[in-house]
């Protein structure tokens, strides 16, 4: 089973502007509410790609309860720790000419919520596997994640985990199975530029060294980087219509464990992975199989000499 963690979930209020005008009044041409939260957006593309998961966090009010019923209503399974808090709402603009995003800080969550959640590890085994994504709420305070991990360790399941700067690089001593900084984030946690994609390679073998066993590195419109043992692998960037980037990374992250789970092999793992990850940059909310066997398509995979 892969569990999928949600620490900060939000309701996605999606809204679509030709332009902005700040200080005006902006009528909004088309409007859609989605569940939100970086494991919530892997845990719908898992259950696109057939892969059974069952979605963990934290839910509470309106916000929360329509998060896990739209959830549910599309077969994913969940198992939520609901709080008295209301779970957060993230707006998402989309104009013309930018994509812009409002996001809540998320609720103040009690001792006896942790505690509640905690339990829904208890029942982890080594063919498991935990995916750590997005923000924590700044009441579970900055080791968290660092906690959560050593629970699955010692129940000796496997994980994997999606979180920006520093705090990335103090979870790979405990050997995730992959992460996926995207360029700029890897510029950010290293205090580089890159100029070209070669520049990038001694950054994925740091990172391999310190303990991930696959490291992808996204790089937008210029394809994406995997590293793997001793081996570099570059996949160029798939064609299409950018209808809506967010959660490309997720659906990425997604399709390589939906694929590891099956037959580790970290190739075809990558593959998928930015099969996935550019079906949901090319859709307006999450693709169908079909686009996503399409992309598959188009891609082909290059080792490179590092």
């Amino acid at each position: 089973m892969i569990y999928t963690v949600t620490l900060n979930p939000a309701l996605d209020y999606f809204m679509t502007y030709d332009e902005i005008e700040l200080g005006s009044v902006n009528r909004s041409g088309t409007t859609r509410m989605s569940p939100g939260g970086k494991g919530i957006m892997e845990s719908q593309m898992l259950n696109i790609m057939g892969t059974e998961n069952t979605a963990l966090g934290f839910i509470g009010g309106f916000s929360g309860k329509f998060i896990r019923d739209d959830l549910q209503r599309k077969g994913i399974k969940t198992a939520f720790t609901v709080t008295l808090a209301e779970s957060r709402i993230n707006v998402k603009v989309k104009t013309t000419t930018a994509e812009t995003s409002l996001d809540a800080v998320g609720p103040e969550l009690t001792e006896d919520d942790i505690e509640n959640f905690l339990t829904s590890f208890e029942q982890l085994t080594t063919n498991d596997i935990v995916v750590f994504a997005g923000t924590a709420p700044i009441s579970l305070g900055d080791d968290f994640y660092i906690h959560l991990i050593h629970i699955v360790k010692r129940r000796q399941a496997n994980f994997a985990i999606d979180i920006d700067g520093q705090k990335l690089l103090e979870t790979l001593c405990q050997t995730p199975i992959v992460i996926k900084p995207n360029k700029e984030e890897l510029e950010g946690i290293f205090s580089v530029k890159f100029a070209k994609k070669e520049d990038i390679f001694p950054y994925g073998k740091k990172m391999l060294d310190m303990g991930a066993q696959n490291v992808i590195v996204s790089m937008a419109g210029e394809g994406a980087l995997l590293f793997t043992g001793k081996k570099c692998y570059f996949a160029p960037p798939v064609k299409g219509i950018i209808k809506n980037s967010v959660g490309a990374g997720d659906a990425t992250v997604a399709g390589f464990l939906a694929e590891w789970s099956k037959t580790r092999d970290p190739v075809k793992s990558f593959k998928q992975g930015i099969a996935c990850g550019s079906a949901k940059v090319f859709s307006e909310d999450m693709p169908s199989i079909n686009f996503v066997k399409r992309c598959y398509q188009q891609i082909n995979i290059e080792e490179l000499l590092i």
